[in-house]
Protein backbone atom coordinates (compact mmCIF):
# COMPACT_ATOMS: atom_id res chain seq x y z
CA UNK A 1 0.00 0.00 0.00
CA UNK A 2 2.89 2.32 0.64
CA UNK A 3 3.52 2.27 -3.29
CA UNK A 4 0.54 3.90 -4.01
CA UNK A 5 0.32 6.56 -1.32
CA UNK A 6 2.59 8.64 -3.89
CA UNK A 7 -0.14 8.22 -6.37
CA UNK A 8 -2.33 9.94 -4.18
CA UNK A 9 -2.79 13.97 -3.44
CA UNK A 10 -5.61 15.23 -1.51
CA UNK A 11 -6.21 18.61 -0.55
CA UNK A 12 -9.18 21.08 0.09
CA UNK A 13 -12.48 19.86 -1.18
CA UNK A 14 -10.27 17.93 -3.92
CA UNK A 15 -8.42 14.62 -4.43
CA UNK A 16 -7.16 12.71 -6.88
CA UNK A 17 -5.77 8.97 -7.97
CA UNK A 18 -2.68 8.69 -10.45
CA UNK A 19 -3.99 5.36 -12.22
CA UNK A 20 -1.42 5.16 -15.25
CA UNK A 21 -1.37 6.26 -19.19
CA UNK A 22 -2.66 9.85 -18.10
CA UNK A 23 -5.39 8.73 -16.41
CA UNK A 24 -7.10 10.24 -12.90
CA UNK A 25 -9.51 9.41 -10.35
CA UNK A 26 -11.07 12.87 -9.49
CA UNK A 27 -12.76 13.63 -6.06
CA UNK A 28 -14.44 17.17 -6.02
CA UNK A 29 -17.11 18.12 -3.46
CA UNK A 30 -18.98 20.45 -5.37
CA UNK A 31 -22.33 22.63 -5.64
CA UNK A 32 -25.50 22.72 -7.75
CA UNK A 33 -27.08 26.09 -7.60
CA UNK A 34 -30.37 24.66 -9.05
CA UNK A 35 -30.54 22.54 -6.39
CA UNK A 36 -28.74 24.37 -3.80
CA UNK A 37 -27.10 21.28 -2.32
CA UNK A 38 -23.57 19.92 -2.05
CA UNK A 39 -22.42 16.44 -3.69
CA UNK A 40 -19.34 14.63 -4.08
CA UNK A 41 -18.09 13.94 -7.78
CA UNK A 42 -16.57 11.00 -8.72
CA UNK A 43 -14.36 11.34 -12.10
CA UNK A 44 -12.10 9.50 -14.46
CA UNK A 45 -10.00 11.93 -16.52
CA UNK A 46 -7.33 12.10 -18.93
CA UNK A 47 -6.13 15.24 -20.71
CA UNK A 48 -8.30 17.39 -18.83
CA UNK A 49 -11.54 16.22 -19.80
CA UNK A 50 -14.05 13.94 -17.80
CA UNK A 51 -14.68 10.58 -19.61
CA UNK A 52 -16.95 9.18 -16.61
CA UNK A 53 -18.40 11.07 -13.93
CA UNK A 54 -20.63 9.73 -10.43
CA UNK A 55 -22.37 12.15 -8.16
CA UNK A 56 -22.78 10.97 -4.73
CA UNK A 57 -24.92 12.28 -1.65
CA UNK A 58 -22.12 13.71 1.03
CA UNK A 59 -23.49 11.29 3.78
CA UNK A 60 -23.01 8.42 1.86
CA UNK A 61 -19.01 9.36 1.16
CA UNK A 62 -17.51 7.24 4.32
CA UNK A 63 -19.74 4.68 4.00
CA UNK A 64 -18.39 4.12 0.19
CA UNK A 65 -15.04 4.11 1.56
CA UNK A 66 -15.44 1.73 4.27
CA UNK A 67 -17.12 -0.80 1.64
CA UNK A 68 -14.42 -0.56 -0.71
CA UNK A 69 -11.70 -1.17 2.11
CA UNK A 70 -13.70 -4.36 3.04
CA UNK A 71 -14.49 -5.71 -1.12
CA UNK A 72 -10.45 -5.03 -1.57
CA UNK A 73 -9.89 -7.02 1.96
CA UNK A 74 -12.47 -10.29 1.38
CA UNK A 75 -10.91 -10.24 -2.23
CA UNK A 76 -7.26 -10.22 -1.48
CA UNK A 77 -6.84 -7.07 -3.35
CA UNK A 78 -4.28 -4.20 -3.07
Amino acid sequence: MADNEDNVEIGENYGEIKMGAGWFLTITLASSERYENEYIEIAKERGGQKKARFNLNPKYTRTLGEALIKFADENKLE
